[in-house]
């Protein structure tokens, strides 16, 4: 078990936004989080990585309790959150984001050089282009150089908040084969989408949320787990093998 979150009740305010929400990520496994707009998978997913504070319940990395630690004690502690939106830093080069990336990183020099053959390996176009400003990529890329920058922490979860938002159909296509990399390669995923189809396609169990509840958890196939996503009318294709 690499990520478990019990009870979880967290909101905005006076507005409790998830109710005593509890789930499990297994080591190497991507689990996708369903549900339409406003039910509450954003901010269960800052919950978990601390940018929400949790009123109740508990966040556990890899056996350990990060509950009460503040977001940067849980990177180091595993957790890694690309949120949605391409948060790079458009102005500085595509090397420099990674860099960025290793801030605060023990032993950051000696580090440096394995940590970007490992990023440019995974993702030779960001090689490419390693030397141009990360505002000249295209959407895909950007989401790429995202997701390039949190694993250059060497994460055991990794938190991905709509990483199809804005983005072409073919280009979602070439960011889902590389989430299906990091689940075959044993990173635990944790994946927010409101594309049930793409997201379906590298799943191996699905949660569904309706207004801050957990109405199924399991696999992404079978009565059962249609009947959870028809519940909630996402709109669109539901049905789960529909990528794209």
């Amino acid at each position: 078990m690499t990520l478990l979150v019990e009870n979880l009740t967290c909101g905005y305010g006076d507005l409790t936004v998830v109710r005593n929400l509890s789930f499990e990520a297994r080591a190497g496994e991507v689990l996708a989080l369903l549900g339409r707009n406003g039910a509450g998978k954003t901010t269960t997913l800052k919950a978990v990585s601390g940018l929400v504070r949790a009123g109740s319940g508990r966040v556990v990395v890899d056996g350990r309790d990060v509950s009460t630690q503040a977001p940067y004690r849980r990177v180091t502690h595993g957790l890694a959150f690309v949120q949605e939106g391409k948060r790079i830093f458009r102005s500085r080069t595509v090397e420099e984001n990674l860099v960025l990336g290793l801030f605060a990183v023990r032993g950051r020099r000696r580090v440096l050089a394995g940590r970007l053959a490992e990023a440019y390996a995974r993702f030779p176009v960001l090689e490419q282009k390693r030397h141009l400003p990360a505002g000249s990529l295209s959407g895909g890329q950007q989401q790429m150089l995202s997701i390039a920058q949190a694993l250059t922490r060497r994460p055991s979860v990794l938190l991905l908040d709509e990483p199809s938002a804005g983005l072409a159909p073919a280009i979602v296509g070439e960011v889902y084969e590389v989430i299906a990399g990091l689940r075959d390669d044993g990173l635990t995923v944790v994946l927010v989408e409101q594309a049930v189809g793409w997201a379906a396609s590298v799943a191996d169990r699905i949660a569904v949320l309706e207004t801050g509840h957990k109405v199924y958890e399991g696999e992404p196939v079978g009565p059962e787990a249609e009947a959870a996503v028809a519940r909630i009318e996402l709109g669109g294709d539901a049905r789960l093998g529909a990528a794209g």
